[in-house]
This record gives C-alpha cells, sequence and structure tokens, in this order.
C-alpha cells in the first residue's frame, strides 16, 4: 500500500503501546460504548461495535465487561455520555499529527491536548489542516507463524481485502471502511489467530524525521498518554539504524 506508515511497529519497538491494562481496558470500554451508542449492541450488523469486542477479547477483558458497556451504549444501563472529537496539529519536522478522543469533558480535553502540543514542541492547527492526509482503512491484523504469504494473500483479496503486507511477524489485511465488516466475518471463520481488528488512517504521504525523531516520540508519547484519547495517527518515517539508536 503506497505510503504506508509504519507508526504501529515504531510504537512496538520503542515500548509506546498502552503499558497498563487498565489504561487499556478504559480506552476499549469508550469504543465499545460510542459503537454501541451509534450502531446498536448486536456485532452481527454493527461492523464497529464487532470490531471493538473483537480488541476487547484479544486483550482479555472479562466477558462481563464487555457486555455491561454495550449496555451502557445502548441505554439498558446508565453511563457516562461521550463526544467524538479529532484534533490536528504538526509535530517537529512538520509531520502531520491526527487525534481521536473520547471525552466527557470537551474544555478539559482541548486543553490537555492543546498544552501537550506546545509542551514538547508541536503545534495545535485548524481541523482539516491534516485530516486530508490520513485514509480510513479497515485493518485486520493476524498472527503469521506458520502462514504462506501468496496463500494468505490470495484468500484475503478473495472475500473483498485491497491489500496485505507481512511486517514483524504479522499479516496486515487492509480493506476499505464499506467492506471491512464483512471481510472481518471472513476472517473469524478460518482458524487464523486475529490479534487486532479495527479502523484505522494510513497516511497518504510520509515524511522521514530522523532527526527529530527523538523529540517527535516524545510529543507523540504524550498526547497518547492523555485519557480521552483513543488513536495518534502521523506520516512519519524512520531509518532502522536510528530506531536502534532510539529502542
Amino acid at each position: 500500500m503506497s505510503g504506508h506508515n509504519k507508526w504501529s511497529s515504531i510504537k512496538h519497538k520503542k515500548g509506546a503501546a498502552d503499558a497498563k491494562r487498565g489504561k487499556l481496558f478504559t480506552r476499549i470500554v469508550k469504543e465499545i460504548i460510542i459503537a454501541a451508542r451509534d450502531g446498536g449492541g448486536d456485532i452481527e450488523t454493527n461492523a464497529r461495535l464487532r470490531s471493538a469486542v473483537t480488541i476487547a477479547r484479544g486483550a482479555n477483558m472479562p466477558n462481563s465487561n464487555i457486555e455491561k458497556a454495550i449496555k451502557r451504549g445502548t441505554g439498558e444501563i446508565e453511563g457516562v455520555n461521550y463526544d467524538e472529537i479529532t484534533y490536528e496539529g504538526y509535530g517537529q519536522g512538520g509531520v502531520a499529527i491526527f487525534i481521536e478522543t473520547l471525552t466527557d469533558n470537551k474544555n478539559r480535553t482541548v486543553a490537555e491536548v492543546r498544552h501537550a502540543f506546545s509542551k514538547y514542541g508541536g503545534t495545535l492547527a485548524e481541523n482539516g489542516a491534516v485530516a486530508w492526509n490520513f485514509e480510513q482503512k479497515g485493518l485486520i491484523v493476524i498472527s503469521a507463524e506458520g502462514l504462506d504469504e501468496e496463500e494468505i494473500m490470495m484468500e484475503a483479496l478473495e472475500v473483498g481485502a485491497d491489500d496485505v503486507q507481512l511486517d514483524e511477524g504479522v499479516f496486515e489485511i487492509y480493506t476499505s471502511v464499506a467492506d471491512f465488516h464483512k471481510v472481518l466475518i471472513e476472517i473469524e471463520k478460518t482458524d487464523y489467530k486475529i490479534e487486532k481488528a479495527e479502523l484505522t488512517r494510513i497516511p497518504k504521504n510520509t515524511i522521514n524525521a530522523d532527526e527529530v525523531a527523538e523529540k517527535l516520540f516524545r510529543l507523540i508519547d504524550k498526547i497518547e498518554d492523555l485519557d480521552d484519547v483513543q488513536k495518534v495517527y502521523a506520516n512519519f518515517e524512520i531509518s532502522d539504524e536510528v530506531m536502534e539508536r532510539l529502542a
């Protein structure tokens, strides 16, 4: 896929993925609540909810937690009302940063995001400043252990995937947003180990950030650490040499 960003691999290598189980669970619960609120509580007809539940199970979240979150979303159980808000900005070297949040207090969230950009060398921008550079896609990640690349490629394309990439011991299966649910259902019918299934954003072009990588990582890490932030996307690449130095 042209312009594919290895941001997920970078995060894994440098250990910037969610380190605390409780924080990860909170983010997943929020996503389940919003998905159920907007699309109903049936994973057979709600692609976003199916994705969130798949992630929850992959993180070993108890079924009781998943069920409660769904009921909060559908209104069967009273809960907090969250709003989906996105923020856009620039990091060091002109790197575009797109942020997805779920919040119950818009004023708190924008203040925290603005503070993170200001303190760690970035710039908060207007809506639309960088969104054009990120294309929304469906992403299904399966373990590559014992699997043949050509076989996986053929099977995925046959059920509607757009592209398949082998990276860091996993196959990344990309779909259009419209076909994500259909492809996920087909992949679930196999014996493949699904490690992640979600809607993501892929940059249309990337910037080499070798010279500013350390400062850029610090900025993005601080944004990701904010309680209301769900996902952060950035359009940069760095060399293996710099990655090894920072690891």
